[in-house]
């Protein structure tokens, strides 16, 4: 929504700045100037990144247009299903709590909280690193640097994308200015014509320049941005697991390992103690009655 509502004021101020200066909108409406522009900036995008980061650009923009950050609700199915699972692994032996690792879409744990189980990649962390906890051979700060590389390595992979629109605002600026010297160069054959058809040709040229530093500082360099503080709150997952798992390895009660993952959270989403306790106690007496 913020986003939308940035767009609309942005647009808004200048063209209505525009207007009000005297301006004629008509003059600004220059296609091909946009074709050169945004045509030559998508050429670039693709010679610059692999297949698989222009793939993930699209989902990139969606998450940013629609703010697809998580919410406080996911964050507590996140503890409650960590809560779950560290009060099995307290109790139960390793043959039946392999099954709940090895096969989460069958595991009664798992099954409480869908969301997570569509996400793929953080099923399979949380899922990796309980089996380590299973085997019961590892060493704690081995685990923490294990997981620590493993989320460094998932933070590059999410913010790619967020380089290559960067890349794309960087550039668009000197190809606004290509686009104007071919509308120079195309305003230096009719120097034979009217001063009024001219002065139109001359004005074309001076829309490219105008639409490349737009596109780049007013649409593409914030796009970027908030891809990246998109991408950046769905890593920050991946340490409220860390976090909470490594206190439980090193002892603490599954309550208490809680708020070491639950500490980790934004103070603008994090949940409170209470609902964390409500969270964990309402599945848990759920899943005592299934």
């Amino acid at each position: 929504m913020t986003f939308i509502v940035g767009l609309i004021l942005t647009i808004g101020s200048i063209l209505g700045g525009y207007v009000a200066l005297g301006g004629h909108l008509y003059v600004l409406w220059q296609p091909y100037e946009f074709i050169i522009i945004l045509g030559s900036a998508i050429g670039s995008f693709f010679v610059a990144n692999p297949m698989k980061v222009v793939k993930d650009t699209g989902t990139g923009i969606m998450e940013a247009i629609r703010e697809a950050t998580p919410k406080p609700q996911e964050y507590l199915d996140l503890l409650a299903l960590l809560y779950g699972l560290m009060k099995e692994l307290r109790s139960k032996s390793r043959t039946e709590m392999e099954t709940h690792v090895d096969n989460p879409e069958e595991s009664a744990i798992f099954k409480g909280y869908p969301a997570i189980l569509k996400d793929h990649a953080l099923m399979h962390f949380i899922c990796d690193y309980a089996r380590l906890i299973v085997i019961g051979n590892a060493r704690t700060h081995e685990i923490e640097a294990l997981m620590d590389e493993e989320i460094q390595t998932i933070g590059r992979d999410k913010l790619k994308v967020y380089y290559a629109m960067l890349g794309i605002s960087d550039g668009l600026p000197a190809l606004g200015i290509v686009a104007a010297v071919l509308g120079v160069i195309h305003a230096m054959g009719a120097l034979n014509e009217s001063p009024e058809v001219l002065g139109h040709l001359i004005g074309a040229a001076l829309v490219g320049t105008f639409a490349g530093i737009f596109f780049s500082y007013g649409f593409f360099g914030p796009l970027a941005t908030k891809i990246k503080s998109v991408r950046e709150k769905k890593v920050r997952r991946y340490v409220i697991i860390k976090q909470t798992l490594l206190a439980f390895m090193n002892g603490a009660m599954p309550q208490v390992a809680l708020e070491h993952g639950r500490k980790t959270i934004s103070a603008y989403e994090r949940p409170t103690i209470n609902q964390v306790e409500e969270e964990t106690m309402n599945h848990g007496a759920a899943a005592r009655a299934a």
